[in-house]
């Protein structure tokens, strides 16, 4: 978890250093990345099943795999270990994830994926690690870093809602490259996660660009 201090710190940096984003922090208040400890392999897990899926069909999925591995709310290694592929299927995963999930389990329980030795790691080499996995490529990765390891600095060029976001605060919603992109958040160092935060929050709005 991230302490409220932390944030609070965060956000007075990303003030200083950027006026447009300032504006929006004043709009939607204080950030609560990190207000809730999250358990990792549950975090992976849901993020194999969310790819490419609306938040609704995701959810209706993710239900599904739950009451068929009688996980509840927590997804353990063992319950995918246990389950048949084609029960998994039948949740209405692709061949692909049913695959993907019984694979990462296996990895979490023989000790190959590591979550203690993970949190030690700086960030490129956790990305590393985890974009080795089967269905976990770079941007689930960063993901991850930000939702399950509270990690503080980083900004993922490869998340969509980010890029609409950064697009929309800073260049009237025209599309900036990676470069510009990455040139704009680096002045957000070290605390781009809480800056991702905001930007999220910003595509999720209805409100006109800031300018």
């Amino acid at each position: 978890m991230i302490k409220p201090d932390t944030l609070r710190s965060a956000e007075a940096h990303l003030r200083a250093c950027d006026p447009k984003l300032a504006r929006v922090i004043d709009r939607h208040g204080p950030c609560t990345i990190g207000s809730s400890r999250r358990d990792p392999f549950h975090v992976l897990c849901n993020s194999i099943i969310s790819q490419q899926l609306s938040i609704k069909a995701a959810d209706t999925i993710q239900a599904r795999v739950a009451l068929a591995t009688g996980a509840g709310k927590r997804f353990l290694p063992l319950h995918f270990i246990s389950a048949e592929h084609e029960a998994l299927r039948a949740c209405g995963l692709s061949n692909a994830k049913a695959k993907w999930l019984k694979a990462l389990a296996e990895a979490a329980a023989s000790g190959s994926l590591s979550f203690p030795k993970l949190r030690k790691m700086d960030d490129e080499a956790a990305i590393t690690v985890l974009d080795a996995l089967p269905g976990i490529g770079r941007w689930t990765a960063e993901m991850f870093l930000i939702f399950a390891l509270d990690r503080l600095d980083v900004f993922s060029l490869g998340d969509v809602g980010l890029r609409n976001g950064l697009n929309r605060l800073h260049n009237g919603g025209a599309k900036l490259d990676d470069a510009a992109s990455l040139a704009l958040t680096a002045k957000w160092a070290p605390y781009r996660s809480v800056g991702s935060w905001y930007l999220w929050r910003v595509t999720e709005s209805d409100l006109t660009p800031l300018v």
